[in-house]
Parts: C-alpha cells; sequence; structure tokens
C-alpha cells in the first residue's frame, strides 16, 4: 500500500510539472551589449577557446578568453549541458556572443571560470605584462582509483569520472609518505586546469589537492 500511495504521489508531482508553462529563457540577441546574462542549453561545437551552445531558440558562440596556452573548451565535449553566465558581446562585422566569466558543466558537476574581459578591446590600452589566468577548475568527488607511478587518480564527480595529474605538485599525494595519502574512497577537493588526452578523455592537471573525508576502511 506505501508503495502505491508513492508511487500515485510520484505522478501526480510529474503531471504538475508537465503541465506547467516553462520558464522562458533569457534571448541573448536582444539584450544589449555588455548586459549580463545566464543561458542553458547544450554545446553542439567546441574550439580552442570557445564553443557554440544551442540554447533551445537558437545557437550563440560562447567565448572563454584567459590567454592561457591551454583551452579552455577542450575540457567540454558535444552534448555537454551547461549554463553559461557571462556578458553579451556585440560585434559590428560577426554575430553576438557571450564572454563567459563561468560556464557550469552538469555532466562533470563542474565549474569553469574565464575572464569575462573582452580581451580583444583590452589589448589595446592594458600595459605590456604577463596576464592574469583565472581559468581555474574546483571540482568534488569520490577516489575510485589510484594509480601511484603514474601520479594519476580517478575521480567519481556523479555521472561521469575524470582523471587527476597531481604530477605538477611539489610531492605526491599518492604515495606512503608524508600527512596526505590518497586513496580509494576518499572525498577529495580538487583545483587545476582541465586539459583533453587523446588516450584518456577528461584530464584535471591538478594545483591542489584538499582531502575532505577519508575512506574508513583504508584507515582501519
Amino acid at each position: 500500500m506505501t508503495r502505491t500511495l508513492t508511487a500515485i504521489v510520484v505522478a501526480t508531482g510529474t503531471l504538475g510539472l508537465t503541465a506547467a508553462p516553462a520558464l522562458a529563457q533569457e534571448q541573448p540577441y536582444q539584450k544589449p551589449d555588455g548586459s549580463w546574462i545566464s543561458l542553458s542549453g547544450t554545446v553542439v561545437t567546441t574550439g580552442p577557446s570557445a564553443f557554440v551552445m544551442d540554447y533551445g531558440d537558437g545557437v550563440i558562440t560562447v567565448e572563454m578568453d584567459d590567454w592561457d596556452t591551454d583551452a579552455d573548451a577542450f575540457g567540454l565535449v558535444d552534448g555537454d549541458k551547461v549554463t553559461v553566465y557571462g556578458a553579451v558581446d556585440e560585434n559590428t562585422f560577426a554575430a553576438d556572443t557571450i564572454e563567459a566569466s563561468r560556464v557550469f558543466v552538469e555532466d562533470l558537476n563542474t565549474t569553469f571560470h574565464a575572464s569575462s574581459l573582452d580581451e580583444e578591446e583590452m589589448m589595446a590600452s592594458w600595459p605590456v605584462g604577463p596576464p592574469v589566468v583565472i581559468s581555474q577548475t574546483r571540482t568534488i568527488g569520490t577516489v575510485t582509483s589510484v594509480d601511484e607511478p603514474a601520479e594519476e587518480f580517478v575521480l567519481d564527480v556523479g555521472p561521469t569520472e575524470l582523471t587527476v595529474e597531481v604530477d605538477t605538485l611539489a610531492y605526491n599525494p599518492l604515495d606512503d609518505q608524508g600527512f596526505q595519502q590518497i586513496d580509494g574512497g576518499d572525498r577529495v577537493s580538487v583545483t587545476g586546469m582541465m586539459d583533453s588526452d587523446f588516450m584518456e578523455g577528461r584530464v584535471l592537471e591538478a594545483d591542489s589537492v584538499v582531502t575532505l573525508e577519508e575512506d574508513a576502511e583504508s584507515q582501519s
């Protein structure tokens, strides 16, 4: 009886959600230049520092400009569901774009950060010097496997997994030395740069790894 009642409640709730009108998204091509926008959609193509997103009523190019040597959009693949936060950039001789401040990738449960400044205009006025890189990624997940010799581990971030490389850290958190010793089952927070590897797929090159919770079995 309990199961039947639960099923009816869920079904009723689902029908209610279906009957309700969908919330209309903002229309990027109707927004003035420089205005901030939040838009959700599906990635249809990716490039070195940009991707094209289908937001339901059309498509628009999303730029992730950080002027570093890594390609932000390489962390994305066609079909990823994303939410973009950024500024509308009206271009005189090309279609409008969105200069992204951050992009949340649902399949990775990860947020990418980039500069929302239009560097094409800013480069002429900024003094010559090293650019500030802000395009780091932070994600939280559970370690599923550890490869100490390769200095990498696999992180379960919800609907998918990604490889985390720790070879650029000042120490190896995967060995049996030091205070931090990461094992399978540990819950960790990783900050770093997302990259794409032909053999391994999505790879996060770690700048820092913080252990949030150690696996109970590994402690015993």
